[in-house]
């Protein structure tokens, strides 16, 4: 892996000075003049569903684009879309712009995705991450009409796989620690969403786990008083969210969401079966720790309770852990803070620094330098099915990736 180069104060001119270049200056200009194609792109790639594990269509779609724009493009082992320009640098630090493929809702067909009459996108992950994939692909275009941009020979695009839910950031972490490039890594700006006020520099852990509760099952009235495996889960739940609710978190701040709940076959029938998946988040990783903790030992006790009560039967649950995203931080003062800084200064936008949970979580778990930030525009109701995007200031988030990443590749590129 390529050492973190917050060691590395090159002197860099003024970003008024980089964007007044001829090739850069060209490349800012195209994402307003081009702002017809970029809309196209989107709502094209939108069209096709993508739901996390599902990502292969829109890959292949992807691929093909990249390729038609003049990029090398290929589709690794994990299913992640990597694209370098022809002749790309075989060895040395490599700077990633990547925007994750995957979606929580995917659109049961094309019409889904729309436009209103307010000249809003409208249908699932048409902001998140639409927005994402549309900035790569503008940059992409961008960038080979502008051949005299510097260093871009050292620019990985990614549009990756698994970023959502139970996807785990299998994507992000294959790039990060199994492909060709991990060893290669400088530094990734993740580009997820429109908005341009954040800078994710500080990754949000996450543990998320399936509890299930099993039992005899039975005759809802011949069978009454059968230890019951969803009475003993809605207690576990009940008395967990209670706890939390009166014991606030000690060592930063913390969530807790019980997301999916199934079991039972009729309303007439003690269900045999229970379970409920269950995601846990904290600034701090001894804090989620002791929530991962709490919730074994809630479980224990409201088993214990259902089978006190029951006059016959007994119930048992386990718990799986069924996904982990490590958190992390960028260190105060690293240089793609400064740039980023710097660039929004010039452009005029308020940003700041918070914690989330994105690709951005695996290289800082790792050291690697990196951010998550949107891709311009707004947007809204993301995970719902009335998601929406309006274009509106497109340009300006993808003035602003651009030219973090050329302040990126120079820091990149050998002395």
């Amino acid at each position: 892996m390529v050492e973190p180069l917050q060691t590395a104060r090159r002197a860099f001119e003024p970003v008024e000075s980089l964007a007044g270049r001829p090739g850069v200056g060209e490349v800012l200009r195209f994402f307003a003049r081009e702002r017809r194609w970029i809309d196209e792109q989107h709502l094209n790639l939108c069209r096709i569903p993508a739901p996390t594990f599902l990502e292969a269509k829109r890959a292949e779609w992807l691929e093909a684009q990249f390729s038609a724009l003049g990029w090398d493009a290929k589709i690794d082992r994990a299913g992640n879309v990597t694209a370098q320009l022809p002749g790309a640098a075989k060895d040395g630090p490599v700077v990633a712009l990547t925007a994750h493929m995957d979606t929580v809702l995917a659109p049961r067909n094309p019409e889904e995705i729309r436009i209103d009459g307010k000249d809003r996108f409208l249908g699932p992950g048409i902001s998140d991450n639409g927005a994402g994939l549309a900035g790569l692909l503008a940059i992409a275009k961008a960038i080979v009409t502008a051949p005299s941009v510097e260093h871009t020979q050292r620019l990985l695009l990614v549009a990756n796989v698994g970023e959502e839910g139970e996807g785990n950031l299998s994507g992000m972490k294959f790039l990060c620690r199994q492909s060709p490039y991990a060893a290669r890594l400088h530094s990734i700006l993740v580009l997820d969403g429109p908005d341009t006020t954040h800078i994710t520099a500080d990754a949000l852990a996450c543990r998320r786990f399936e509890v299930t509760v099993t039992g005899p099952g039975g005759h809802s009235w011949s069978d009454h008083g059968m230890a019951n495996p969803i009475h003993g889960l809605a207690r576990a739940i009940t008395w967990y969210a209670d706890a939390r609710d009166e014991e606030p978190p000690r060592r930063g701040a913390s969530s807790w969401n019980f997301g999916v709940i199934e079991g039972g076959s009729t309303v007439n029938a003690i269900p045999a079966s229970a379970r409920v998946k269950v995601d846990l988040r904290s600034e701090s990783p001894g804090e989620l720790d002791d929530l991962a903790n709490q919730l074994a030992v809630t479980l224990e006790r409201a088993l214990l309770a259902e089978n006190e009560r029951a006059l016959t039967g007994r119930v048992t649950g386990k718990i799986r852990e069924t996904g982990s995203r490590p958190g992390g931080h960028l260190a105060e003062g690293a240089s793609i803070l400064r740039h980023i800084l710097a660039v929004d200064h010039h452009l005029g936008i308020r940003s700041r620094r918070d914690c989330a949970s994105t690709d951005a979580n695996v290289p800082l778990s790792m050291g690697i330098p990196a951010v998550s930030i949107g891709a311009g525009g707004q947007g809204g109701g993301a995970h719902t099915a009335n998601e929406w995007y309006a274009p509106d200031g497109r340009d300006l988030g993808l003035r602003r990736a651009f030219l973090i990443a050329c302040r990126l590749l120079e820091e990149a590129a050998p002395a």
